[in-house]
């Protein structure tokens, strides 16, 4: 694996990818953090470690506010438009890319995959609800990705426990992974009987099953 960083002026400023490359890859997976934190997040930094022995290039995308060093996450147009700018640039290996992000960056993954012809959608700690306000469904987002998609969801997340989702339907009924006493960063208690090594093993060895039966 080598890893080498690219900056993307995009719409919405500059963006910038952080690559882990493999050797003979038969795609690329794009993934890109949430308005709370980076691309140091343990489940995006352990898909860069884990995939790339599987024939996956991880790109870890990081958005334009997040490289201006501003703390507060722009308005989700902005974000679709940060993505749309930078999608030129994951393509550039000429490999098919699969669309990803983790929170709000999966959600941007979704609104957007159909019309950038992404190969699927990995979306990691969906926000199916603000916490505490289920009527405020975005379900709708994940279920009209209307490409092959895997939800990858901690048993506790605040923002929309598994047992929540909808049921998977239509043309590309998703798929959806739990990840046993998970948060909604994939954090698991000290005293759960899944250690925090086993609950990212979990999430790396589920994305990449998924990602073998995806056309290459």
């Amino acid at each position: 694996m080598t890893t080498r960083t690219e900056s993307v002026d995009t719409p919405a400023g500059e963006a910038r990818i952080t690559w882990h490359t493999a050797p003979k890859a038969r795609l690329v997976l794009a993934v890109s953090h949430g308005a709370g934190g980076g691309i140091e997040a343990r489940d995006l930094q352990a898909l860069a470690a884990a995939l790339p022995a599987r024939g996956i290039t991880v790109a870890l995308v990081e958005q334009p506010w997040r490289v201006a060093g501003k703390k507060v996450a722009a308005a989700p147009k902005v974000l679709d438009e940060g993505w749309r700018g930078l999608w030129p640039a994951l393509t550039g290996p000429g490999l098919p890319v699969v669309a990803g992000g983790r929170s709000a960056g999966a959600r941007v993954a979704c609104r957007t995959a159909g019309e950038l012809g992404a190969a699927g959608v990995l979306a990691l700690a969906f926000p199916l609800h603000p916490p505490g306000r289920p009527e405020k469904s975005r379900a709708a987002e994940l279920t009209g990705a209307g490409r092959p998609a895997l939800v990858v969801q901690g048993g506790r997340d605040p923002f929309g426990r598994p047992e929540e989702f909808p049921e998977p339907a239509g043309e590309h009924p998703y798929e959806l992974v739990e990840v046993a006493h998970g948060d909604h960063g994939f954090a698991v208690p000290k005293k759960a009987a899944t250690t925090q090594e086993e609950a990212l093993r979990t999430i790396t060895e589920a994305v990449g099953e998924w990602l073998a039966r995806l056309p290459g």
